[in-house]
Parts: structure tokens; sequence; C-alpha cells
């Protein structure tokens, strides 16, 4: 045996011809191995993943730990000049010759066909990915010492593959240095890195997964580390990763289980840790899945990796899904999934779209449900708090692959139907049910239970409700919501809360903190769940009852709306006075319905933390209130209005609670505001607006007798205020309360007490002295209180005759004097007219003037002014009877004058008289107010104005005497400053002369314009005009400047200055006051009114009005005087010019003509003023700036404007010149540049004509373009519509810009659409293909179907247009010359592509096309040549689909059939039939039956594809069409039959045995009754021979009704109704042995399956194989046994009854 070094030195010399002749193949081979490591991984390091793939693979001694160990060294121990060197350690057997030479080899792994026996290598190129980091790799292995070189071999010119063997550099002594041990591992790799590689190298040795060795089944070491002399220099991360299995097995499923344990260890840091709980399950590999690289793998291994800890993790992402070794995908799944997966060149993912991996992945959620299971359910005594974990497991976050997600659902639709789920029971029994009969409970309610339980509750009957299952408490938490949310778990229903709160006795049954903490949770959950639910029925609120027990209310009782619903309530918290109020409470009996909360719930609501949420839910939803004493007693106030037993305890309740300080003094007065009183008559009321003291202890009833302020509301307190008296346990004492009341409700008595607002029958009566003074210290009382005194008791009090006086004994106050001295002369001088009634001190003393105030409150007079008003008024009163005399009215006079001189106040009396009707005047007699002494000022006055003169007939000339006097009482002397009289007695004669008309504009300045006046004149004909007596609304205040204007039109009334003089001007204001027109403006509007009106009629506005109206223009041209903007703009908006398009029309649309308009005036119809001698005449030009002003166009530049709008061309465009069209460019040129307006849709469509002159002809803008430089690349000028530059000459493309503007296509690139839509005009082959390539070369494509037509050459007869639905672009199978215009066969193929983008011409027919076409030989003829048929069925079977399917089984009628002669013909697909039968298209093969398919180069599975597309669209199988005939042999009397016994030919319990197996293991699962019935039949069988043949008859009926027969020797038949087995006897049973157990077979398994025909075949193949061994006993065990069959304890009690005597 050759030794390494020899066997090296061999395959250089025998393989590589190294001394030899060249290979010619080495250097494709160098390439091609260098080609396939470069583009297998994306990354530069994947030969790491390589190398740990290979060390998996390896082999390893018995009792060995498999280890794998890289150490990177800076050391150049290679002498190669490498910066850094890798090393890798590997314990295994080491390298065999045989992988010597295979790794000096490409493809020819040694591992290749072993994928079953556990090798996970996948690409076949293993060792030699180390090229990527490495130039030249060593290996040391079992004694082999060799390196490889990646540049190619100076000898053999080949690199990679060619050994080299290696003396030194390094040397195993070397190795060992760095290793840091005597003795290395078996295989050591040496790879000097490449100077680019080093870096990249570490970085991935750094951040090795330290979950790589997670589904490896051999390495259970891995290490990292870095060898340097100086520490320091290290950079690579040093990792230590172990692994260790608990093989402690659970197998079951086909599967199973064990726990991985794994550590890693960083760079000496402490040790990580996490073990993983790994499901191993086998599926069998489906056929649809098979392909071809794991051709030899019968069963999916699938492995599921929990992790119970963190995953190992070194900073990198998790990897989801596992080939052995780790691929990139993160899945997102808390498991991890490993599995023999194809994966992608780079090894970072697996192939998604690979129906392998599609295979396995639909395995995923089986293995997931059963290993969850087992984890879940199958844990065994393990508590359910301890289960729970385990669902965290679950996929709940979607995956970024949509594949996974697709697994992910699957294991949810798993789950769901699952009794997975634990529940709560309180006990130690676990119960599991599905997700969706398991609810959750809210987490504030499961601590409630939680209490409730520690306090006694009984709760065993959680799940007892609804019927819904509770799920586990240590399940039901927030950190599971995710997990929960995915299984579907829901929330109970909400009444679920209240019937587990009513049947768990949860109110009464608990603490009161506890109690108080159910409440908090319905609070919280009030609006978002319970609002409207069941809860609101149950008892849940409680209360102390009138009585003094406890009870609850329901939520609905406590929030009745109905008037004397109930309500429960709480004491305030700021105070301690609960047990008060509920004593107080049952006192009155609970006459409110208020409730109070038993005062121990009360205290535990005040040490509640959350105390402010459950009140805010109390009081907004259940209608708790929180009382005070005080609201307490608010509610009670309103609560005993009907029972006076109640409203005296209310008052000793107020009392008592003031006494305790549990009302303050403000609280008090308030509630005894509106407390209800019980009166004097035993009444309640609550309404009052005084309360009285009872009758027997007051004064009032001395001085008043009856009660006046009964009416007004007033209260008289009844006597059992004045009783002693105890309730609620506190007394009272009598007088007591009355003093209460007193101080706090306002019982009152004179003179405390507010007098009534009625007066009393006391008052009309003398009163004695020492009632009159009671009387008035109470009103002194109650003026010191600021008290008003009401109107009816102050004026009873005044006009009643009660005070004593002088005069005629009693009299009222208001008509009594308190005398005084200064009072004592005014009433000597006044006692003349009236007498005077004084108090009489006499009788009152002089205690009287003590109440002088009270006195002068009552009406008692004591000042001069009070004097002089009495004597006034009292003469007023003598007036009013009867007239008073001249003397009478002259001492009055001389009375003022006295006051007046002595200096003593007269106010009051003159006040008193003035307005009497007692001075005569013109007018009768009247007051002195408004009356006028008469004197010579008044003359014109009294011609417009009928004035109350003072009669100076009757009084004569003394009256003149009292002027001063007769002013005081208001009489008017002297016209100066008294114009009002003169309007307020105003009455316009018909004629005012001139001077009455100045004298009323004199009035109307003075008194600033009187409404009177203005009103009276404004509808007088006063004023005198050029057009006679005018209203003054009607007049014009002519002005030298603008009068003018009002003589445009002979319509205006001007006011007469001559008339009137010139005086009339200094009255402009008063004049424009009542309506007469003095200013420009107000002039203006009425012009502009007038100007309107004749506008509008036009006839009316002649030449000779807007001449004059011109005229004015200009002569107020300078001035101040400026036409306003609403003038202007009438006169702008008004059509009054007339032009010589025969019509009036606006100034801003007419133009002012000149010669600059003559070019452009032949194209279009322009508004002209008319200046001939029938209108306006050449005397218009004279006002051309005045026109301008008024908006007339009067220059060219500003009337471009018209252009687009009068734009008219002549109905014979070769009329038009081209001066007029450079006229046209030029306005349009300005309008866009200068005046920037853009062409609107209107000028466009008159610009839409045809006015320009093309090489094709005139046309509109829009179907012209304008040649230049760029087009010459593809045309001609007169290749198309270019403008014709030789009749515009060269000016015309200075307007390219315009021209681009108005349509015309300027630019090369979008001349598209233009020479598209003249292409069809044409007939120019020449000139049709150069719009082709310029539309081609522009990617042009039409928007209309109609558009899409193509040229089609005819020969020398030139060629038509056809639409392109006509045509294809290539005709690969030359099927339809016919049908198409094949484009490639006509045009140059640079042309075709703008075929098929811009006309939508199809590349090739469609399947429609094909289909039409076999429409078409179905209809012509019978025969059909091959080429066509397999032309037809080759591209059918690339193009199948399901809409091909669909489309071919509507439209194809025949079928292709052959014979032995190759002849092809078409027949109806319902007498096609496909060979499914071997034995059958035998039969049958002379028949004309059997579909065509392509002889020539036809695999298998094509064949397989044909077949299954024939069936599909309508074709039959033969074994299914056929009717078979067996006739019976038992009636056949001329057949001689011999009965035999069945142990001659085989053993019969063998065979029932078999077929039991295969009934109770293969997937039809069947049971045991079931299987036992299948067998009894062959039990019972009779075995008979026979000489004559054994056959079948085979039947096949044709559409035409014609049949075929074909007959057969079958050997065997088994007749069930009879239970006889016949067997045909054999001249030479050897020679048709398999035959005949083929037979025998197929009718046993028939007979067994008749209800089950699709497992026929599975059995019949078990039944043949059993025949050859005569099914012998132990012989059928084995054989059952390798195929995992068995037969359970009822088949063996069945075999043993049948066959007793084995």
């Amino acid at each position: 045996m050759a030794t390494p070094k020899e066997h090296v030195e061999e395959i250089r010399t025998t393989k590589f011809s190294i001394g030899g002749k060249p290979n010619p193949l080495t250097e494709d081979l160098h390439h091609a191995v260098r080609n396939l490591s470069a583009e297998l991984y994306a990354k530069d390091v994947h030969f790491l993943m390589e190398l740990i793939q290979n060390a998996e693979d390896n082999h390893y001694n018995e009792g060995v730990k498999p280890t794998l160990e890289f150490v990177v060294t800076s050391d150049d121990i290679t002498g190669t000049g490498a910066p850094a060197t890798l090393l890798i350690f590997n314990n295994e057997k080491g390298f065999s010759p045989k992988n010597i030479e295979s790794i000096c080899s490409v493809g020819r792994s040694t591992k290749k066909g072993n994928r079953s026996s556990g090798y996970i290598g996948e690409k076949g190129i293993g060792f030699k990915s180390v090229f990527l980091v490495t130039a030249q790799p060593y290996i040391f292995s079992n004694g082999y010492q060799i390196r490889f070189d990646e540049k190619p071999c100076p000898h053999c010119s080949l690199g990679y593959v060619v050994p080299e063997w290696v003396e030194e550099k390094p040397t195993l002594v070397d190795i060992k240095k760095i290793y840091g041990k005597d003795s290395l591992p078996t295989t050591t790799f040496v790879l000097p890195l490449k100077p680019d590689k080093v870096k990249p190298v570490k970085q991935q040795l750094s951040s090795v997964h330290p979950e790589v060795l997670l589904f490896l089944t051999k390495i259970r070491h891995l290490s990292v580390r870095e060898v340097n002399e100086n520490p320091k220099q290290n950079t690579v991360t040093a990792v230590s990763i172990s692994s260790e299995i608990n093989f402690v097995t659970r197998k079951n499923m086909n599967a199973e289980s064990y726990t991985l344990h794994l550590s890693a260890e960083e760079n000496s840091d402490a040790e990580k840790e996490c073990s993983y709980y790994m499901w191993k399950q086998k599926f069998p590999v489906r056929s649809e899945n098979v392909v071809e690289r794991r051709i030899d793998v019968e069963e999916w291994v699938v492995t599921l990796a929990f992790p119970n800890q963190e995953r190992l993790h070194r900073g990198k992402s998790s990897p989801g899904v596992y080939a052995f070794l780790p691929t990139e995908m993160v899945t997102n799944f808390p498991f991890i999934i490993q599995a023999d997966f194809v994966l992608a060149s780079s090894r970072e993912t697996i192939l998604l779209d690979n129906k392998w991996n599609q295979g396995i992945l639909e395995c995923v959620p089986s293995a997931f449900m059963d290993s969850f299971k087992t984890l879940v359910i199958g844990s065994g005594e393990a508590p359910v708090s301890s289960l729970v974990r385990m669902f965290k497991f679950l996929p709940i976050e979607s995956s970024p692959f949509e594949k996974f997600n697709y697994v992910r659902d699957k294991i949810k639709a798993k789950l769901v139907d699952e009794n997975i789920v634990p529940i709560e029971t309180y006990t130690e029994q676990k119960h599991f049910y599905m997700p969706g009969e398991v609810s959750r409970l809210l987490p504030e309610f499961w601590n409630i239970l939680t209490k409730a339980r520690d306090e006694g509750v009984h709760l065993l009957n959680l799940s007892s409700h609804d019927g819904r299952k509770i799920l586990s408490s240590a399940f039901d938490k927030s950190e599971y919501d995710l997990v929960l949310n995915f299984l579907g778990v829901k929330s109970v229903n909400v009444d679920w809360y209240a019937k587990c709160i009513q049947s768990s006795n949860l109110v009464d049954g608990v603490s009161e903190d506890l109690y108080l903490q159910l409440l908090l949770f319905v609070a919280k959950n009030w609006s978002s769940r319970f609002e409207d639910t069941n809860i609101t029925s149950i008892p849940m609120i409680k209360y102390v009852a009138f009585d003094g027990s406890q009870s609850s209310f329901s939520l609905n009782e406590c929030t009745q709306q109905h008037a004397g619903s109930k309500r429960v309530v709480i004491a305030d918290s700021s105070q301690s006075y609960a047990c008060w109020l509920i004593n107080w409470n049952k006192e009155f009996a609970c006459v409110s319905n208020r409730f109070f909360m038993p005062e121990s719930t009360q205290k535990a609501i005040l040490r509640l933390a959350q105390k402010q949420t459950l009140m805010e839910w109390l009081s907004q939803d259940v209608y708790v209130t929180n009382l005070s004493v005080y609201d307490f007693a608010n509610v009670l106030c309103s609560s005993v209005k009907n029972n006076s037993k109640h409203a005296i305890a209310y008052a000793h309740f107020l009392y008592h609670s003031f006494l305790k300080g549990y009302l303050s003094s403000r609280e008090v007065d308030c509630l005894c505001s509106s407390m209800p009183l019980v009166d004097n008559y035993g009444c309640i009321t609550d309404k009052r607006k005084g309360v009285l003291v009872p009758a027997n202890v007051s004064k009032w009833a001395d001085l008043i007798v009856s009660n006046p302020w009964r009416h007004e509301n007033y209260v008289e307190l009844g006597k059992e205020y004045l009783n002693s008296s105890s309730y609620a346990g506190e007394y009272t004492s009598s007088g007591k309360l009355i003093d209460f009341l007193k101080t706090h409700v306002g019982a009152s008595d004179i003179p405390h007490i507010s007098p009534p607002n009625a007066g009393f029958s006391a008052v009309d009566t003398p009163l004695t002295k020492d009632n009159a003074f009671l009387l008035l210290d109470w009103i002194q009382n109650l003026k010191y209180k600021g008290e008003h005194l009401p109107e009816r008791f102050l004026r009873s009090i005044k006009e009643g005759s009660w005070l004593k006086v002088t005069v005629n004994g009693y009299r009222p106050p208001s008509k009594s004097f308190l005398i005084s001295s200064p009072l004592g002369k005014i009433l000597q001088s006044g006692s003349v007219l009236v007498d005077i009634p004084l108090i009489d001190e006499s009788f009152y003393g002089d205690r009287i003037n003590k109440y002088k105030e009270e006195l002068k409150t009552i009406g008692v007079m004591s000042s001069c002014e009070e004097a002089c008003k009495f004597i006034g008024k009292e003469l007023m009163s003598r007036a009013a009877s009867f007239t008073l005399s001249k003397n009478h009215v002259l001492l009055m006079l001389n009375f003022i004058q006295y006051l007046r001189k002595s200096l003593l106040p007269l106010d009051e009396f003159v006040d008193s008289i003035k307005e009497g009707s007692w001075l005569k005047t013109s007018h009768g007699f009247r007051s002195p107010v408004g009356s006028v002494l008469n004197d010579s000022g008044w003359q014109v006055a009294s011609q417009i104005s009928n004035i109350p003169f003072i009669d100076q007939s009757y009084f004569g000339q003394e009256i003149y005497s009292y002027k001063e006097e007769l002013k005081l009482l208001g009489v008017i002397v002297g016209l100066s400053g008294n114009y009002q009289i003169v309007i307020d007695h105003l009455k316009l004669p018909s004629n005012l002369t001139a001077e009455a008309v100045l004298l009323l504009m004199h009035c109307i300045r003075l008194l600033n314009a009187p409404s009177k006046l203005l009103t009276s004149l404004k509808g007088a004909s006063c004023f005198k005009t050029n057009m006679g007596f005018k209203i003054p609304s009607e007049c014009f205040l002519y002005d030298p400047v603008w009068g003018c204007i009002l003589e445009v039109f002979n319509c205006l009334p001007v006011i007469d200055h001559e008339f009137y003089g010139s005086k009339i001007l200094d009255y402009k204001g008063e004049l424009r006051q009542i309506g007469v027109v003095v200013d420009f403006g107000d002039a203006i509007k009425s012009f502009a009114s007038l100007f309107k009106e004749k506008a509008a009629s036009k006839t009316s506005l002649n030449k000779e009005n807007v001449m004059s109206f011109l005229s004015c223009c200009k002569l107020l041209k300078g001035t101040e005087y400026i036409f306003p903007s609403d003038f202007l703009t009438i006169i702008h908006n008004q059509k009054w010019l007339y032009t010589k398009l025969g019509c009036h029309t606006y100034p801003r649309k007419c133009i002012l003509y000149g010669p600059e308009w003559k070019s452009i005036s032949s194209i279009t119809c322009l508004p002209f003023i008319d200046d001939s001698d029938k209108f306006y005449g050449p005397a218009i030009h004279g006002y051309k700036e005045e026109l301008k002003t008024l908006g007339v166009v009067t220059e060219l530049k500003n009337g471009m404007r018209f252009v687009p709008e009068c734009l008219s061309f002549p109905s014979d465009p070769s009329t038009i010149s081209p001066e007029s069209v450079f006229s046209l460019l030029e306005c349009i040129q300005s309008l866009l540049q200068e005046h920037k307006i853009s062409i609107d849709d209107d000028f466009r469509k008159r610009l839409s004509r045809d006015w320009l002159k093309t090489h094709a002809g005139y046309r509109p803008p829009e179907m012209c373009l304008l040649f230049d430089s760029k087009w010459s690349s593809f045309f001609n000028p007169t290749d198309g519509p270019f403008i014709d530059e030789n009749f515009y000459g060269p000016k015309m493309s200075s307007f390219q810009k315009t021209l681009k503007a108005i349509g015309i296509t300027v630019d090369l690139e979008n001349g598209c659409a233009l020479l598209a839509s003249h292409l069809h005009s044409l007939s120019n082959t020449d000139n049709i293909l150069k719009i082709y390539r310029y539309l081609s070369g522009y990617n042009w494509k039409p928007e209309e179907k109609v558009d899409k037509k193509i040229w089609i050459l005819n020969g020398t007869d030139g060629g038509k247009w056809v639409n392109s639905e006509e045509c294809i672009i290539h005709d690969p199978d030359k099927l339809f010359s016919l049908k198409f215009y094949v484009l490639e066969d006509i045009y140059d193929r640079k042309i075709l592509p703008f075929f098929t983008f811009a006309m939508d011409v199809r590349s090739k027919p469609s399947l429609d096309d094909y289909v039409d076409v076999w429409n078409d030989w179905e209809r012509s003829s019978d025969e059909l040549s091959y080429d066509k048929c397999s032309k037809f069925w080759m591209f059918i079977m690339k193009h199948f689909s399901t809409n091909t399917e669909k489309k071919l089984s509507e439209r194809l009628i025949k079928l292709p059939v052959t014979t032995g002669s190759n002849e092809i013909f078409l027949l109806a697909k319902e007498d096609v039939f496909i060979p499914d039968n071997l034995h059958l298209k035998k039969l049958f093969e002379q028949e004309k039956i059997f579909v065509w398919y392509p002889q020539q180069n036809f695999c298998p599975l094509s064949i397989s594809k044909i077949y299954d597309i024939y069936r599909k669209i309508g074709a039959r199988n033969i074994s299914e069409s056929l009717c078979k005939v067996e006739s019976s042999v038992a009636n056949d009397n001329a057949v001689e039959l011999v009965q035999i016994d069945h142990s001659n030919i085989f053993n019969l319990k063998g065979l029932v045995k078999l077929i039991l197996g295969f009934l109770a293991c293969s997937s039809l699962k069947m049971e045991p009754e079931k299987r036992h019935e299948a067998v009894q039949g062959l039990l019972n069988l009779s075995f008979l021979e026979t000489l004559e043949p054994v056959s079948v008859s085979y039947r096949l009926s044709l559409s035409s009704g014609c049949i075929i027969t074909k007959k057969y020797d079958k050997m065997v038949r088994w007749e069930k109704q009879s239970s006889k087995f016949f067997i045909q006897k054999m001249d030479e049973p050897q020679k048709n042995t398999l035959k005949y157990a083929t037979y025998f077979s197929e009718t046993i398994s028939e007979g067994v399956l008749c209800e089950n025909h699709d497992f026929v075949a599975a059995l019949s193949e078990l039944i043949t194989l059993g025949f050859v061994l005569k099914f012998k006993n132990e012989d059928i065990d084995f054989f059952m046994e390798s195929k995992n069959l068995q037969i359970f304890c009822e088949d063996e009690k069945l075999l043993s009854s049948a066959f007793p005597s084995d």
C-alpha cells in the first residue's frame, strides 16, 4: 500500500499528466472551479459555514466528543507573507485516500447520494470555498501534508485542485506551537489569509452565532480564538460554544423530544446558557414535492427548538430557520424551525418557492401542534401556573416572509380547534378547552375574586355562568394579551359579571374594603362595559332603612327619574356627622327618600385610595349624593311640607345642628329663608314674605288690630313654636325655639317689622297721641334701617285724616304744615290767595318737633318751596273749576314779581302754575308756555305761521310791565332766537315770496334743519325753475363751471337765480338739505341715470347729445371737477357709441380708426366708430383724447386684444396675403409677450380654419409643422404638412414661438400625433417608412384604436391599410400565414418593435388564435399532418394553465388519434381515450381510439403531461370508460369444477393477516368492525379449479352507437354472492407465476376494498409480494414489520377463532 506522499505523487502524475503531455481541458476546468466558487456565495466568508458543514458530515471515532476549533494568528507560519493565518482543527477520523482523490477533483464529492444517511452538505463545493479567503490552503490529516494553489500549476496549467506535498513551512511543530498542546487533532487546515480578507474573516469569526450547534448531531464543541505573542494585538472575539443533550427522550406520533443545553463563553466572561426543548418529528415525503437533489430522501425530519430562556445571540439577530446551520432568515417566531431545506446559493435563505421547502413548511403546523400539546397537556402533575409560559411559544407576531405567515395561519387554525387552553377551577384538577369556549376576566375582577376567596367566599362555580369557561387566573394576565388575542380568546360577556356578583355573595359576604373594590371595578368599567347591562338590576348599593336595618338597592332603583324616586346618600367627608344624619333621617322616617349608606361603608370610603374615582361614578351614574348637614337640611326642606309635625321637627333639627356647630349662622339663615312654617291655623306654608310673632305676645295687634300682612304672604307663627320638645334625643326648652326663629327666620313685631304694602283703617280716623307717636317711631325705625316704605302703606298714612291741625280739626299729613320763621312771611303774603293748615303743637307738645324727618316723610310740609307749590296748586285747582279773572292773573304776576325781587325761591310756584290753561291768547285760553307777546318783528313770520299771540286787547298795555315774569312762565318775547315757534305753527301758503323762502332757509340754518320744516318744504312746489315751480328734489342749482353738464339734455329743472337774487347761493347747504341738487357729484348721478336711460333706448341718444357730452368733457378737463368712478363705470358699460358694424357698443369695445389698422382689417371685423357724414363725421376725431379717456381704443398696440374675438378669415384662403398673416402673427406675439394673454379655447377655435399654406395644402395651425434643420434627419420639407416657406419667405421662422403657441408643431419630438394622422392619407411606401421610423424613434403610441392601422405592401401594386388586429410580428410555427399578415416577412426587423409597442401588434399568435386554427382543421379534413399537430400541442403544453384548460374544454370539439400507421385523425373528443392502462392499451391498440402524442424526442414526463391535458379537456381514461363483463362460472353446467384445498396453493391465514394489517395501519385507519367485515368473505370462500379459461370481456361504447368488444384470459375469479373462488388450472404453473400472482392479488384486493377502490393498487402490490412468499406466517410477520404494518388484539381474536388449529 502506498504512503500518503507516494499517493499524492501518483495523483499528480496520472491525473494531471505532470511530466507527460499537457491536458487540453485543464484551462476550462480552472475557470469552472473559479466561477463556481465566486458565484455560489454572496459573502466572502461563507466558506466558514461550508467548513462547519463539512465537519458535521465527517466521521468520528466512538467515544470522541466531536470538536471544531478556529485559531487565528499573525505569525506567518507558511512563509507566504500572509498578514494573518487561520487554522482549523477537527478531531474527525481523518482523510482517507478516497477523500484525497475527491478533493483533487471537481464535482466528485464522496457524500453524493448520501443525503438520507445524515449528510448535510448542500452545494457540492465544500473545501474549495476556502479559496475565497486564501490563495494556498494546507491540509494535514492522517499523514497527508499537502497544499493547493489557486494559480494554475506551471506543469499542467490547472489551479485549485493540483496537490503539492509540504515538507516545511509549516511543520507540525509550528502548528503545535500555535495550537498550544503537544498533540494535534486528526485534521488541520492552515489558511494563509489574503490581505483584503483578514478583516472580514476576523469579523465573521467574532460573530459566530452561539446557536450554530443547535441542530448539529455530531459536533458538540466549537471554539474561536486568536493567538499572538502580544495578546494586545488580538482583535478576534474569542468564543467557546458547547452543547449537551438530555437523552431522556419521549417517543410518540413518530416523534421524539429531548432537552438540549447550549452554553457559550465569550472572551473568558461569565458563561451564558440556554436550554431548548427539542421536538423532532418525521413526515413522509409527498410525491408532488420531490425534487431531483433530494430524490433519495423518503422522510422529512422537522425539528422545532423552543428556548426556555433568552436565546444566545452575541448581539446578532436570532435566525428562525436552520438547514442544520443557521440561515439569516428572521421569522419573528418564538421557536426555531430546522429541516433539510433547499438553500439559496448564498446560504442566507431557503428557497421559498421551491416545492420541496413548501412541502416541509406544510408539515411545520402539525409538528408544532403535536409538540405544543405535549408541552401543555402532557405535563402530568405540573400546576397550571407552570404551563402558561409555554404559550409564549405561539407565533403571535407576523413574519416578514409571506410563506411563514401561511405557516403561522395554519398553526392558528389548528390551535383554535384543540382543547388546549386551561380554565380556572380553584382545584388541583386541570381542565382544557378550545380557545373559542374560554373567556377572560378583567384583571381588577381577578383581584376581587382572589381577595373574596381569601375571605371565605365560595367561587367553585365560576364557569357555570352563561356556559362560558373562565380562563385560568395564572394565564389571564396582561403579559399574555398578545397570545390570547392570537388564540381568539375573548373577554366574557359583561352580563357574566352580574351573574357572578349576584351568585357569589360579593356584596354582603365580603369586607367593606373589598365591597368598595367591587364598586370601584364597576365604576371604572361603567361607560365602556356595564352601562345598560344586567348588572344594573342586581342589589349592589348598601343603605340604612328607616327602621335602622341595612339593605341594598339595585343600580336601576338608584337611578329612577320619576317623582319620589329613591336616592342613596353619604355624609360629607369633611365632617364626622354621618351618625348624626342617619339618626335624624330615621326621625323623619326617610321622608325625603334619601337613604344613607351605612356608617361603616362611609368610613371605608374615606380610607379608599381611589376615593375620587369611586365618588365620581357614584355621583354621576348612580346618583349617590354626597351630603353635608346643610345639604341634608336642604333636601328635607322640600320633603316636610305635607306634615306639620315634621315641619316643627325640622325647625328643631336646624336649631340643634346650629348649637352643635354642624351648621354656620350663614347656613342657618339660608335654610330658614325657605323653611316650611306652621301658622296660627296649623297650616304649613313654605312661601312667605315675612314672619310675625304670635299675636298674643305682639304690639302689632294693639296698633293695627287685624293682620294686614296676611294678604302679603306673611306668616303668623303658631303656638307650637312656644312649647318645649324632644327630637332625635335632643331636648328644646320653652321659648328657646321662638328666640331662634326671631334671629334666623325674622319673626318680627312693631316697630321692627316691615310694613305691609296696604293701607290700614286706623289712620282713616284720628289716632290717639300714643298711637300717633308709635306710628312715628315705627317710621323712624324703618328709616334707620334704610327700609323703603311700601307705596300703599305710605299713601294711607299721608292721606289719612289722623293728624290734628289748627284748621278744621284733623287733616292728612300731606296737607299740613309744620311752621318755621321764613315760612311765616311767605304764608302771610300768600294768604291773600289761599288758607294754610298747621299742625296743632298745643295738642302734641314739643315732642312733635323730634319727628320732623318722619313728618316730612309722610308729607308734612315745612319749606318755602313747598309753601309756594301748595299756593300754586290751590290756585290751579281753582282755575280748573272756573276761569281766572284778569285781576287774578295780574295778582299772580305780581306775586311772582314779589318773590323775584325778594330773592326768594320762586321755581316751585312758577312750575306749579305755568302749565295751567289760564292765559288768554289768539288761540283761546292756554298755558303761558309757548304763548307769544306780539311786536313788529313778527310780521314776515306771521305770513307763514299761525302763532298764538297773548290777547293784548284783553289785558291791555299793563301786561307789557310783566315781560320778565311772563318769560319765567314760558311766554316767548321777541323773534330773535325764537324761530322754532314759527316752525311749530308753520302754515305755508300756495305761493311763497322770495323773502319767505329766504326766511325759511334762515330758519333751517339756525334751527339745525328741523324735520318738520324740511318735510313740509320737500313736498311743496316752492321753487321757481326754468321749467316752472318744482319740488326741491327736482331742482338743480346752476354752477358756472360745471353747469354745462346740465345742458347736454334739455330736461333738467334749474332754479331761477334771477328771481331769488344772489342771496340764494348763500344757502347751498340748506338747499342741499331739502333735496335741491347743488353739488357736481349729485348732478353727475342724475345725469348718469338720464344718460343710462337715453343710452338704453339708443334712439334718444343722438349725435348732438354725444358731441355735446364730449364738448363738456373737454371743458371740464383740467378743472377740479372730475367724473366719479361710478359715473365712468356707467359710461364704460353703456352701448352709446355707434360703430361701422351697424350697432351701438361700449366705449371699450370701440376703435377710432387710423392708417395702422389697414393690414389687419382684411382678416378681421373690427368695431370702428362711424366717422362717416351720416353719423359723427370727421369732427369725432377732434375728441380723440376724450374718447381715449372714456375707454375707446385709439392705437393699434392697445387694440390688438380685439383681434382674437374679431378674427374672420375669408372663405377662400388663397386670398389671404402673407402681409395679413404676418400682421396677425404680430398681434398674437404682442398679446402673448406684452399683454401676457394666453390663447383661450374660443380664439383657438377661430384659428382652426384652413388659412396657413403648407406643402399638403391650406391647413389650420394644429395640422401644420414648421420645418427646420432638426427635421431634416427624418424628412424633406415636402414629405409632410410643413409650412410653405417658399410662399411666406424666411420671415416666417422669426415667429417660431408664436407659431408654437397657436398650435403649430415646431419641436421634433412633438410631431408624432400629427404625422401619424397624416400617415393614413399616404400611399407612398417610402414616405410611410420615413414616418414609421420617426414615430418609432419617439416611442409614439396612438390613443384611439381606429388609428392603429398598418401599411401592407402588395407587390408592385402598392399596398393597403389594415387593422393592427390582422397582423402579428412572428409566426414561429408557420401555421398562420392565411389568418394574419406576418410583419417579419414584410418589414425590416428594426421597425418591428414599433409595431408591437405602438400598434399593439401581438408578437406571436395567442391561445385563441391556435384554437381558431384547430377549429379550422376540425372543419376542413379528417387527417392532419404530423408537423402541424406536433406544433399545435407543443404550444399547448408550453402554455397550459387554468385559463387554457377552460378555453380548450369549451372550444375543442375533436382531438387527435392515431394508430400503428402513424396517421393522425381528428375525432369527437367523446370517442377519444387515454391509454392509462397498458394492458387495455395493448388490448385495443388496433382501434382508432387512443389520443395521439409526438413520438420523437418525447420523454415519459412529457407524455404524462400531454395525457393530463387531454384528460382535462374532455378525453377519458380507457380504464374508466369500459364496461367489464364477467360470465358466471358457477352457473355454467358445461364447465367441470374441482374443489381444492387452498393450503396447497397458499396460506389463507397469512393472507388475511396481511390484509388486516393494511386496513388497520394504512391511511385508511379502518375500525376493527369494518376490517373484520371486509375479510369475512375470504374466511368463507370455497376454492374451485377448472380446466376452462376464466375470461373477462371489455365493451367500449362510442358516441355513434357502435360498441367495440375485447376479451382476455384473467385466470381467477371471485364470485362473492356464491362465496366461490375459481382458479384456472395451468399447464405450466412456473411459467405464469407472476402473471397468476398479479391477477390473484387484483381480484382479492377488489373484493376486499369494494367500497375503497382508491386503495386497491396499494393492497394489490402487498398481496402480490405475499403470494410469492405463499403467505407463510413467519415471512408475512417480517414483511409486515418492514412495511410498518401490525394487527391489534381484536384482529388476533378473529384469526384465532377463524384458524383454531394454527
